[in-house]
């Protein structure tokens, strides 16, 4: 079985991906495998973009989609899909004429209504079937946040990915959970912070994670779980300062901690 792993801690954004799959469709019959792919409004493979947090403090986070790669699909029209020992999901232009309701179902499928058709990832397996080892997208992939391979290939991955689709063949690894951060400063003294002790306590005021701030008095913590904590923020000569940091809904952003109150 032929799966996807992405690992979304390695993609950059570049897009890569997602151009190259459209330079490899539009304009391009690649039949019996697909036609050609609009060269509006459909993304085989899209990067989802997403901004995190609260100004100043912000993240970007990257998430290659790749559709039409489920078993949910196979489950529900496998009179459609062209036949493979590999596993890949391939929707049959032919046999699948006329059928919208497949674009209607399911993420990543599109309806083509100049050529009747639904049309998705085919895993560029008319490419795999002359002798390339991965599709375009794997190709193009800067920094191998995206993988392609045997399931067996990744047995030691797998174990810790994740699916966003529950029958999927994409796995994902990294996907992002919360972040909390802030700057700790005297306002008093009209400073910044430096190597202040920060500590991030749960609910029962378990300490879930530590850090220091750094030379800017900026501190964060990383891929935690979504939850309502506390910040704790110890400083020498100011004693201690507790924050409420909720990540239950959205990232949390505690700002500026003022010690000097």
């Amino acid at each position: 079985m032929k799966v996807f792993v992405v690992d979304v801690a390695k993609c950059n954004g570049c897009h890569n991906c997602q151009i190259v799959c459209k330079d490899e469709h539009c304009g391009n019959d690649w039949s019996p495998y697909a036609k050609p792919q609009p060269e509006m409004g459909q993304f085989w493979c899209k990067v989802e973009e997403k901004v995190r947090g609260t100004v100043p403090l912000t993240r970007i986070s990257y998430i290659p989609h790749i559709g039409a790669q489920t078993e949910a699909l196979r489950e529900y029209a496998p009179e459609v899909l062209t036949p493979r020992e590999d596993g890949l999901l391939v929707i049959d232009p032919e046999k699948a004429a006329g059928r919208q309701d497949l674009a209607e179902k399911f993420e990543g499928v599109y309806w083509n209504a100049e050529l009747n058709i639904p049309q998705g990832c085919t895993g560029c397996a008319h490419l795999l079937d002359n002798g390339w080892d991965v599709p375009r997208c794997v190709d193009a992939c800067c920094t191998d946040a995206l993988l392609f391979g045997d399931e067996e290939d990744f047995a030691d991955v797998l174990p810790k990915a994740e699916k966003l689709d529950p029958q999927s063949h994409v796995y994902y690894l990294n996907l992002p959970k919360r972040f909390a951060g802030g700057t700790v400063v005297d306002l008093s003294q009209n400073e910044v912070i430096i190597g202040a002790e920060v500590y991030l306590r749960d609910e029962q005021g378990k300490i879930v994670s530590f850090a220091r701030t750094d030379d800017f008095g900026d501190f964060i913590f990383k891929q935690i779980e979504p939850a309502n904590y506390t910040v704790e923020v110890k400083a020498h000569g100011f004693g201690s300062k507790k924050v409420p940091a909720d990540c239950t809904e959205i990232d949390a952003n505690c700002g500026a901690i003022d010690m000097s109150k």
